[in-house]
């Protein structure tokens, strides 16, 4: 009986209902007394003890075995990176990733460099270029490019970093091959009309001005200017309003041929899609490309001694960022220093806004690109407390070990976060083209997870004694008082 039998465990129905057992008699229910055996039953007893005697001498015959069903061979279950293909086509890097089932197809076409390449003088100049060649194309001017975007769902658009810059696009499955074709006439043939410059260049220029009214876009700024005046990372990716005035559509035609190089372009499509669909459509789309040249590589940041940088405004609230240079993607310890700057960040949280109330959303963080910095970042109205207490987190997360059950926790809310940001087409070709740009390749995009799950305590210690130095600070607010603020940031920034 298995024990999902509700049956109950009773005894056998002979010993409840009186029925004849041959070896005991019957039991008088009324009485309980044994009737005696009678002879003839005597005999058919004996001759049934006998032939169980007899039959006791021989083997029990064997029973039938079914037959053991067939080995199954040992199958490995599939990995993500199983489902990404990597070609070069036409002289370019192109990866595919299939995801089956998949309703949308994302297309990224990056440009290796970015901001990085150009000079301070021509600051923008890439955002601005590949801006003016998502509004008309030779074969789609720019109503009918708006017009058939909205007709198909399609989405194009342009990004640009310090790194690198990319021409994008984000389309259903069942449209997808017309909005290729759309995208790729953007891509070879721009039409940089002056109209289409002037229209594109006030519309940056607006945020730019909008920025100026903006505390937090004035503290990112100020900071900018200060740790990279020295760097390629000095040309803002988007642009001054002194840059962009001087550029035309000429400019941005020269610029472009500089970019649409097979040694600078990489291309990646996530999506229902087969390699060799893209292959096809990728080997027309870059055919009769120059080869051109290689983006230049960027040394990491540095300085010493560290800086104090004040932009005042007259401002109720402070807001205060303090940095640290940061090693490359593919240095040893960014694992265990991204785990130290997430373990940072959640500890700062927990003290100025929880326990303190000093500010609403203080953090720290840590950058993912060529040249990386982390840091801290406070917006308060005593922001001098709150900096004391973020510079005394650092110290002890340089002091003393990070629990295990700790650590375990940070990493696994890391990769829930980082499987969040991938739920989307377009946040992989971001993920892919990141690692495959500045990360030493695709493949170290799904490595980078496994290298976080094997950083131990001594390793986040060791990574934030050697990294969380030197703080350069940047606030704004009112003079004095940020001044006084600032005056003795703490022995982490000395």
């Amino acid at each position: 009986m298995s024990s999902s039998d509700p049956t109950p465990n009773v005894a056998p129905p002979s010993t409840l209902t009186g029925q004849p057992n041959p070896q005991r008699g019957t039991v008088d229910r009324p009485t309980g007394r044994r009737k005696p055996i009678q002879p003839k039953q005597r005999w058919r007893w004996l001759l049934s003890v006998l032939a169980l005697l007899i039959l006791s001498d021989y083997p029990a015959p064997a029973q039938r075995r079914e037959p053991a069903p067939p080995r199954q061979p040992s199958v490995s279950l599939a990995q993500p990176q199983d489902f990404v293909t990597e070609q070069t086509i036409a002289g370019v890097k192109t990866l595919v990733k299939r995801r089956p089932g998949s309703q949308t197809v994302a297309v990224g076409l990056f440009f290796a460099g970015g901001a990085s390449q150009t000079s301070p003088q021509q600051a923008g100049i890439e955002a601005l270029t590949l801006a003016v060649a998502t509004e008309a194309s030779r074969r789609f001017p720019r109503e009918t490019l708006r017009q058939e975007t909205a007709r198909l769902g399609a989405g194009l658009s342009y990004v640009v970093t310090y790194d690198y810059s990319a021409l994008t696009l984000a389309t259903t499955q069942k449209t997808f091959e017309t909005a290729w074709n759309l995208f790729a006439d953007v891509v070879r043939h721009p039409r940089f009309e002056a109209e289409d410059v002037v229209l594109t260049r006030e519309r940056l220029l607006a945020s730019l001005l909008d920025d100026e009214d903006d505390p937090e876009a004035i503290l990112q700024q100020t900071q900018a200017n200060a740790i990279y005046r020295h760097h390629p990372y000095a040309a803002a990716p988007r642009g001054t309003t002194e840059t962009l005035t001087r550029l035309g559509a000429t400019d941005l035609r020269a610029h472009y041929a500089k970019l649409l190089t097979t040694k600078r372009l990489l291309l990646v499509v996530v999506g229902d899609v087969s390699p060799d669909r893209i292959a096809k459509r990728a080997a027309r789309l870059f055919a009769g490309l120059p080869a051109g040249t290689a983006a230049r590589s960027v040394p990491p940041l540095s300085w010493e001694p560290a800086d104090v940088v004040i932009a005042a405004r007259p401002l109720p609230t402070d807001y205060v960022q303090g940095v640290y240079t940061a090693p490359a993607l593919t240095a040893p310890d960014f694992p265990a220093l991204r785990l130290a700057a997430a373990i940072l960040r959640d500890r700062v949280f927990e003290e100025v806004r929880v326990k303190r109330n000093l500010s609403y959303a203080p953090t720290a963080f840590l950058s993912a690109q060529g040249a990386n910095v982390g840091g801290v970042y406070v917006s308060a109205v005593d922001a001098r407390q709150a900096v004391t207490v973020m510079l005394d987190e650092i110290e002890r997360l340089k002091s003393e070990l990070v629990e295990p059950s700790e650590l375990r926790a940070t990493v696994a809310q890391f990769l829930t976060t980082y499987h969040l940001a991938e739920e989307t087409n377009s946040g992989q070709v971001s993920a892919l083209a990141l690692y495959e740009l500045l990360g030493g390749g695709w493949r170290q995009a799904f490595v980078s997870l496994d290298r976080l799950q094997s950083v131990t305590p001594e390793q986040v210690r060791d990574a934030a004694r050697r990294y969380m130095t030197n703080l350069r600070f940047t606030a704004v607010g009112e003079e004095a008082r940020v001044r006084r603020l600032l005056s003795n940031p703490g022995p982490s920034a000395e």
